[in-house]
């Protein structure tokens, strides 16, 4: 018999593979997330899991502060990464980017400068209710960034 409930629990992590695992987790620490490990993960059971085969990957797992989400570094040494939708615009099909809220996004845009963020158009205000943007980190890397506003009708 099945449930009328979903059966779903939670999102439990976005994974991005990227070339410097260590320039990401600089950048995502920049950004705010927590470094929760780092591990290696091969053999037989990793790539029954993937369907490639025999693989080595190293990965860095990121944590919200909140503590509720988590970002997966990969860093595939083999199998070799066999394409690259890095600098695809926001248009293309398929996976493109994180969203991150943050408190002040003019500071976290200062914060990210050093660790090569670049602006892909412009900041806007949405409605009455946030201020977005997007990004591109290490590696062009596509990151959505959002700050609610709240205006007051005085």
């Amino acid at each position: 018999m099945q449930s009328d409930k979903p059966n779903l629990k939670r999102l439990d992590n976005v994974g991005i593979v990227v070339e410097s695992l260590d320039a990401a987790v600089a950048f995502f620490v920049a950004l705010g997330l927590r470094l929760e490990g780092r591990a290696m993960v091969e053999g037989e059971w990793a790539g029954r899991v993937t369907g490639l085969g025999t693989q080595r990957v190293e990965i860095a797992m990121m944590v919200t502060p909140d503590g509720h989400s988590r970002l997966e570094l990969s860093r595939f040494l083999s199998p070799p990464v066999v394409a690259d939708h890095r600098h695809a615009p926001v248009n293309a099909l398929g996976y493109l980017r994180v969203m991150f809220a943050v408190a002040d996004l003019d500071e976290t845009l200062a914060r990210l400068a050093p660790h090569g963020a670049q602006l892909v158009g412009e900041v806007m205000q949405y409605e009455e209710s946030y201020r977005l943007c997007y990004i591109r980190g290490p590696e062009g890397i596509l990151i959505g960034l959002a700050q609610e506003t709240a205006f007051n009708d005085e």
